[in-house]
């Protein structure tokens, strides 16, 4: 067994059993969590020591002593509607107190805004007062039955992660720990001193492991202290007087509160984002980026490494954004959910090193008597497996209390076999590229900056609404293909890349991710219509290019071959219903496919449309040429072996080079292979607890027979 690669973490009075962990996992760090604090004897006992540091927050002796200082968010009450001249609305109803408080310290006339939502006119400051007292704003001359909403500054209280770890673990009496901001002058001066302070008396550490900077992803509670918001993304609680001050002095333009409140969806990463937006996006992460790279410049004065969490405070640290290789970070670490979050991580420019933190958490919620945490370990590993295959990453671990895990022991040995397993890979990989038979790119608003992240809302987390979609990222996080993701404004700018195979657009309308009206941009719609003609691949997934406008929902509807009915048309008739008896996209179609929550009412508008799968009524698939190009069209995509062998099929079949994709190719949909040509070695992946027997293709399309045990990686010399 080889050893290394893997971090675990430790407990109060557990250092035997964490050195028996040790050995039996092959570990070579350790890392402590949350709530819980490395001893001292704990240096040595590991080659690297990672030591938790939150630069926001865990020093409430300052938040104290400064509460001006507090980080801020901005807030959008509920929607009330006036009766009369008069309305009074509690602006902290539905808001968790504990949490957050409305900021009175700064001018409220300058930072809050009052707005009528049914006419979207700002109710003028002479118009409305506050009562501190009762939280509550009183605008006088309303107009009857009009809505109303206010859009106020407060004071983040309680950091959301350790308020959720707070309320998880059952900490109690621990206190509450208040976010300050690294942009208030005095705290911003305090941080670099702290960091000094903190690594003289924390010795014991060679990584620093911050978690993370400064601002905290979008996550609001209600008044039961439930989850009221949350946005990965989110910017709102990155907000303060003093940034927006400093924007307009940088930027030119002064923002209005609601360029974060965004009529209460605060920016969410599905709405098409504006040029504020964006602006302030890019405003943060400079200032963010030059500010965290001071701090890891004292860690590196040091001795250390510097490590960052992809999470929590990670706001304006955007590992894809264009200040984030400045930085000089040595690792990030974040959580994987699969294979996209794994990709997410894997594929970070600008780090010497990468790590997974894999599911579960060694939290109660998971590790209790009567449960089976082995399950979801299983499920998770052979889920990001087909990830790793691709871009594996540098390091794997887990998070929590190893004092949890520990009395699991089905789960521990089953661990043992993850991080062996992963040793051998990555050791046969050896840094050397995977075969990829083509280039695709994901086309949507925000392209490089949230590469593998489309469609989240709370990292990994399912939601009804994203899954037919985030499996499309979830199946090319697995695929022999190269992914790249563009944006719309990329385009605009430098054009579709030559080398680019095949353009995928996935979303629902209006959506960043299928574009909204940025598709009415004429240099947008020319680029991609041409591009197709002139022999592109283009794939769209649930509405794409939908917008309406000129008798068309999809823009792109010439190219589809199809468009979607929405009752403006029904009196043009549709002819065009019939199915193909077969088609080269579904020949490894084993079962009824799954669309997710598919669409309804797509028709092709022309004889020529290949319709490839008509059910109940309803097209769900379909293809057609367009000039040298061609365009495929597929209702949706959850995640599931054949919606990937449904997926790749599609793309050689756009870009007209079906004769090419029976290389390095498994014939059964459970099984996948990787070919790393630099090393001469090829693996078969069987992606499945079960047996599998496989049809394997080489380069040159020649095949062999592969039998397969459970989840098994076959290894073989080219």
């Amino acid at each position: 067994m080889s050893k290394g690669r893997v971090t675990i973490p430790t407990d109060d009075n557990f250092i035997k059993e964490t050195l028996e962990i040790v050995e039996k996992w092959g570990a070579d760090a350790i890392r402590d969590c949350d709530g819980f604090k490395l001893p001292r004897e704990i240096k040595g006992l590991a080659e690297r020591i990672y030591s938790t540091y939150f630069v926001a927050r865990g020093d409430n002796a300052w938040a104290e002593a400064n509460k001006e200082e507090l980080q801020q968010t901005y807030l959008m009450t509920k929607h009330h509607v006036a009766a009369g001249e008069t309305l009074t609305i509690n602006i902290m109803d539905g808001y968790f107190a504990e949490q957050v408080q409305p900021d009175t310290y700064h001018d409220i006339k300058t930072w809050w805004e009052v707005i009528d939502r049914t006419t979207d006119e700002v109710v003028g400051v002479d118009s409305w007062s506050y009562d501190e007292e009762a939280q509550t704003v009183t605008i006088e001359g309303a107009k009857s039955w009009h809505e109303y909403t206010v859009s106020f500054l407060a004071y983040c209280i309680w950091d959301p992660t350790q308020m959720y770890n707070h309320i998880t673990n059952n900490w109690g009496d621990k206190p509450h720990e208040m976010p300050f901001d690294a942009r208030k002058p005095k705290t911003n001066e305090y941080i670099f001193k702290a960091m000094y302070k903190w690594l003289d008396e924390n010795p014991e550490s060679n990584v620093v492991r911050f978690t993370t900077f400064f601002y905290h992803f979008t996550l609001v509670f209600n008044d039961l202290a439930k989850e009221k918001f949350v946005d990965w993304f989110g910017y709102s609680s990155s907000v303060s007087p003093e940034a927006l001050e400093a924007f307009e002095k940088a930027k030119g333009y002064r923002l209005r509160p609601e360029d974060i409140i965004d009529e209460g969806y605060y920016n969410s990463s599905f709405r098409v984002p504006s040029k504020q937006y964006m602006d302030y996006i890019d405003f943060q992460q400079q200032f963010v980026s030059e500010n965290v790279k001071k701090l890891v410049d004292i860690v590196h004065e040091d001795g250390r490494e510097a490590m960052m969490f992809l999470g929590d405070n990670w706001i304006g640290t955007e590992p894809y954004g264009k200040y984030f290789e400045s930085i000089g970070m040595d690792g990030v670490v974040g959580s994987v959910g699969g294979g996209a979050t794994l990709r997410m991580i894997a594929d970070i420019p600008g780090v010497k090193y990468t790590e997974g933190r894999f599911l579960p958490y060694f939290f109660p919620d998971t590790f209790y008597e009567g449960n089976d945490p082995t399950i979801e370990a299983k499920e998770n590993w052979i889920t990001a497996r087909r990830a790793i295959m691709r871009k594996p990453l540098d390091r794997i671990g887990y998070g929590g209390y190893l004092s949890l895990a520990y009395k699991f022991p089905k789960f521990v040995e089953y661990i043992e076999g993850v991080c062996n397993e992963f040793r051998d890979i990555y050791d046969n990989i050896a840094g050397s590229k995977p075969y990829c038979g083509l280039k695709v790119a994901v086309l949507n608003c925000w392209g490089k900056l949230r590469s593998w992240q489309t469609h989240m809302v709370a990292h990994a987390l399912w939601y009804k609404q994203i899954y037919t979609y985030l499996g499309v990222i979830e199946s090319l996080s697995g695929m022999s293909v190269d992914v790249n993701f563009i944006s719309f404004e990329d385009i605009k700018e430098t054009g579709i890349p030559s080398d680019i195979d095949v353009i995928i657009n996935a979303g629902d309308a209006g959506t960043a991710f299928s574009g909204g009206d940025t598709w009415l941009d004429p240099q947008v719609i020319t680029t991609v219509r041409q591009w197709i003609y002139n022999g592109g691949g283009f794939v769209g997934i649930g509405e794409p290019s939908a917008v309406l406008k000129g008798g068309h929902f999809f823009q792109l509807a010439e190219a589809l071959g199809v468009d979607k009915e929405l009752g403006f048309s029904l009196s043009t008739d549709k002819y065009f219903k019939t199915a193909l008896d077969k088609h080269f996209i579904t020949e490894d179609v084993i079962e009824a496919i799954d669309f997710g929550e598919s669409q309804k009412n797509i028709y092709a508008t022309k004889a020529s449309t290949e319709i490839i799968t008509y059910e109940n009524g309803e097209l769900l698939m379909s293809s057609n040429d367009y000039g040298k190009g061609r365009a495929v069209y597929i209702a949706g995509c959850p995640y599931s072996p054949q919606n990937t062998r449904i997926l790749m099929r599609s793309f050689y079949y756009a870009a007209h080079k079906e004769s090419e994709m029976k290389k390095w190719y498994a014939d059964n949909l459970n099984c996948e292979v990787s070919a790393y040509l630099d090393t001469k070695k090829y693996a078969v992946i069987n992606n499945t607890m079960e047996s599998q027997s496989t049809m394997v293709y080489d380069g040159q399309g020649k095949a062999i027979s592969i039998d397969l045990k459970p989840c098994e990686i076959r290894w073989m010399n080219i």
